[in-house]
Parts: C-alpha cells; structure tokens; sequence
C-alpha cells in the first residue's frame, strides 16, 4: 500500500506486484488538463485525450506492411537502441483498449501462458524529435528500474518493429481512481488518507530511487482489481526522469492543474512531484482543484500566487489535521514542503493516524463525478461540430489537403502538413503544428489521412461559431423542441458508446435553471467555459510564462 514513515522503499528485487487478469483494461498516454469554470462548486473538467470505449470493436495492430513506411530509414533505426524479438512470436495482440497522444494500447495475450497484459504501442512516425526518441527510451528504461513496487505497474517486456515500439505491461482492469471513488459511494477522510498513502508510496519510491514522475494525477494511477482498492497502480511514466540530488530542471513539463510553482518558474526539483500529490489530495477531499481559472494562464497565475482556500464546502467539515498535510504539501517554496517520506509521517496520514472514518459531505462525490465525466460529454459535442461542417466547408479543405499530399498517398505526414501550412500562408509554430497533427492522427499512424485532417483544420477556426454550436446543439435535440432532454442526452451517449456515467448528473451540472433540461444557451455556457487540453509538446516547448504578468514573478526566489 505504499511505504510508511517506518522505512523507505529499498530495492527492485521486492516482488508484490499483483498477477495480471484475464480481462480488458485502460491504459493512457501523458496529456494535459485544461478547465475552465468562474465557479468552483461547479467545476467542469477537460481530461486528457481518452478514447476508451468498451464498445468498441477488436483492432489489431497494422501489420508491417512495407507500403505503410513511407520513412524507409527506420528500417534500420532502434529507438530502443538494439534489435528485439518480434512481438508475434510472443503474444497475440487484441482488442484495442485505449489510444492516447503517443502510442495506441490492446489487449495481448502471451502466447506460452494465456495471460493477458496490456501492450502500448507506439509509431515510430510519430518521435519527430530526437527529444520524442529519448523520451521513449527513457520511459522503458525508468519502468525497469522501479520494477517490483507493489503500486507501480509491472512492465513485461518491449519490443520493436520497423513501425512501431510496443511496451507489454500488467493489465490494469479495475478501472479509474476516482471512478472507484464513485462507484462505491461511501467516501471518508480515512479512505481519502488510505489513498494517497498508496500515491506518495509511489512518489518516495521513485525519488529513492533517482526518478521524478513529473506527471501524477489521477488518472494515471489505476486498478488492477475492480474490488481491491489497494490494487491501485502508477501507470505512466512518459514524463518521468531520472535526477541526481541538488540536480535543477527548468523544462516545463506536466498538467495545468497539478503543475507546480517553481516548474512554471523553470527551476524545479522532486519537491515538485510532492506538490502534485497534494493537489491530489486537495480534490479527493473536495472534488475541485485548489487552483483553478477561466484561462491557462489564470490557472498559471494562480498556481503562483498559491492561495488556497479552506472556507468554502467542504473544507469546514474538513479535519484541521488533513488542511495542515494539504498546506504543508502546497507550500510555494520547495525548501519548506514535506518531502514525500515526511508526508509519509503525517499524523492524518501514518498507520493509525487521526484521520476521521466519517462520511465526507455527498457534494464531494457529485463533484468528483463530474471532474471525470464532463469531459467526455465534450468531446462528444467537439466530434459532432466537426462532422457538422457543410460541403461547402469541406470542399476547400479537401483542397489544401490535396496539395498537402504532394506523393498522393492519402496521408500527409508531419513534414507535408508543416510545408502545406506555410504554403497557405499559416504561422503556426512548429509546436502547434505538432499538437495539431497529434491531435488529428487519431489512429496513431504517425500520417492523417482526409477526413482526420478536416476534424484537425477546423481548430484553425473557432470552435464556438455561432453556426458549428447550433449544429451540435441541434444533434441533441433529436425532436427540435429547443431542449436537450435526459432521453435525448442518454441515447447521444449510447450512440458514441458513452454508457459509463449517469446522464441525469450532466443536466444537473449544466442545467443553470434548474428546469431538468438543457436550452441552447445552457449548452453554448458549457461548450465556451472549456477548451481542448494542452499536449504534453504544448507544455513542454509552447508554455511561456510572461515573468512580468505572473503574480509573484518578480518577487519569487528563482533559486527555489
């Protein structure tokens, strides 16, 4: 369940990892929160990229076909760094199981044994940069090292193909963190204390052993068990980097919401990877985050400023003993956090501790239902707007993609798209361009075909135009009455197989008068208070901080 304040995690030959299961599982890659909301009661979130779907039919990874690698020379590159076995002469793989920025997971099933674990699969085409390339390595390498940690999961293996770096790990089924949360209902300090013992376990194991995650947040820690809460499992390590003590970083990496100060002031140590748990924290006891803006940049600035806000509900019901672990988490200077083993340490926190077993106020829960559902209801909407567009619209889309695909194979790739962007008279940055190919290649090809490409290029335009917002509204509203019903809402989800989560809770939290349904200025409040989620290259190299703007840039130390 992670370590106490009695020892530290003490080596990788600790082998109390959880047999992996027969059964399916939700794997995600790195991507970043963006939220906007005036009201935090009625926080509405923007997760990362996920598009996990059950109903979704068996996909199994492309062969090698030769006419898909328009990249000859990664015949002869490894990004592992040396040539591997084939993973067909191991495992089967599956049902595709979730995609994210990177990489594509499935199901695989080891052919010797029958077991099922988890495969990412990464294209090569999409590792633009040398950067991509380590990341990768570095990844696979990072996950060796914390091998056996009971709450950190097992990989298998990894192997390499001409097109693709596949990472075979423990199958992870029990679904999300805060879905179990949800699911069952009764919800206290103790539990809450019980849980994020079990994150900054993991956070003390990597920093013991020379490794900042630099990305927690909730939904990168899942079940292996539906019905073990202490299955819980750190499951992504692409941000993850190994650091020496004393050892400064200044690349800012992470998610707006958990991002810690001094990262934003690029000057930053393992102390950060604390400040994200107890962000963490702060919202497995409200169900909102303790920094929170209309824009990025509002977050940014409040993330600096630090102040943190125990009056409103809960927080008065809340322990004293739990708001002084959140402060003493959430202290702007590193040099005076907890370190992870002191949090470990904690009164609320450390076997028999004095966190209370009473029932947090159900407001918690509701909250925390919507931080994981919201976006999903998004980004429903976002995929209707794109297919909304008219011929018209499309026609000379269809255009600028023909000239983009200068060798008429039906895809552009990051190289053509860059030339036919400029040709047209785009100024993009390069970055953009990426998250924007990043966002279009939903297949993960490492190219975007047609129609990936006209879902990608009305992100040039505004999402919120008047006529793109009444289509999407106008697809809910199955029998034009100028309402989004209950039933109207239920059946859109069943269409995108959005089946997870009670549609009654979406009315309530947009529903501003309270009249059990949802009117087109409702819906149009919903689709401007949130944008699309900033990409991990987005907040690696376009996240500038203006150092005059930023509350607290003048008179924060730089040597934190």
């Amino acid at each position: 369940m992670g370590n106490t304040c009695r020892g530290s995690f003490g080596g990788k030959d600790v082998k109390s990892f959880n047999q992996p299961e027969k059964r399916s599982s939700i794997k995600k890659d790195p991507s970043s929160n963006k939220v906007k909301n005036s009201n935090p009661q009625h926080f509405i979130a923007q997760g990362p990229l996920k598009n996990v779907n059950p109903g979704l039919k068996s996909l199994v990874v492309p062969e090698q076909d030769e006419a898909m690698n328009r990249h000859g020379s990664n015949q002869a590159f490894y990004v592992i760094g040396h040539k591997t076995a084939n993973i067909r002469d191991h495992y089967t793989l599956g049902q595709k199981l979730g995609q994210g920025q990177f990489g594509t997971t499935y199901l695989c099933t080891e052919n010797s044994t029958g077991i099922d674990f988890a495969c990412k699969s990464i294209s090569k085409r999409k590792l633009i940069s040398k950067e991509d390339v380590e990341d990768v390595r570095r990844e696979i390498q990072i996950m060796h090292h914390l091998a056996g940690h009971s709450n950190i999961v097992t990989i298998k293996g990894a192997y390499e193909d001409p097109l693709y770096v596949h990472i075979v790990m423990e199958l992870c089924n029990g679904g999300e963190l805060f879905d179990r949360i949800i699911q069952k209902g009764n919800y206290s300090e103790r539990k809450a204390a019980e849980l994020i013992k079990i994150i900054v376990g993991v956070v003390q194991a990597c920093h013991s052993l020379g490794v900042m995650h630099r990305d927690l947040k909730p939904e990168n820690f899942l079940l292996v068990n539906k019905d073990d809460d202490f299955s819980l499992k750190a499951i992504d390590f692409g941000l993850s980097i190994f650091f020496k003590p004393g050892q400064i970083f200044s690349d800012v990496v992470g998610s707006p919401y958990y991002v810690a100060p001094e990262v934003l002031l690029k000057h930053y140590g393992p102390e950060a990877d604390v400040w994200t748990a107890g962000v963490i924290l702060y919202i497995l006891l409200s169900g909102v985050p303790p920094f929170w803006a209309e824009t990025q940049q509002g977050i940014f600035d409040a993330v600096l400023k630090g102040n943190i806000d125990f009056e409103s509900d809960p927080w008065p019901l809340i322990s004293d003993s739990a708001k002084d672990l959140i402060q003493k988490m959430l202290t702007s200077r590193p040099s005076d956090r907890l370190t992870a083993h002191k949090v470990l340490c904690h009164p609320w926190i450390c076997e028999n501790g004095v966190a209370p077993d009473n029932a947090l106020d159900p407001a918690v829960l509701s909250r925390l239902k919507q931080f994981s559902v919201m976006n999903k209801l998004k980004k429903m909407a976002l995929r209707v707007i794109a297919e909304s567009l008219s011929e018209e619209e499309i026609a000379g889309l269809k255009e600028m993609f023909k000239a983009m695909d200068t060798d008429n194979s039906g895809a552009t790739t990051f190289d053509e798209l860059k030339a036919g962007l400029r040709k047209f008279g785009s100024t993009l940055k390069d970055t953009e361009i990426r998250d924007l190919m990043d966002a279009a290649d939903v297949d993960n090809s490492g190219t975007i075909d047609y129609g990936e490409f006209v879902a990608a290029t009305i992100h040039l335009n505004k999402l919120d135009r008047e006529e793109h917002l009444v289509a999407a509204f106008q697809y809910f509203d199955k029998d034009g009455s100028g309402y989004i019903t209950v039933d109207e809402l239920q059946q859109a989800c069943a269409d995108h197989h959005m089946t997870d989560f009670l549609v009654e809770d979406i009315i309530k939290e947009v529903d501003q008068d309270n009249d059990g349904r949802i009117d087109y200025g409702e819906f149009v409040a919903m689709m401007t208070k949130g944008n699309a989620g900033v990409g991990r290259r987005t907040m690696r190299n376009s996240v500038n901080i203006s150092m005059r703007d930023s509350p607290r840039a003048r008179d924060s130390p730089r040597a934190l």
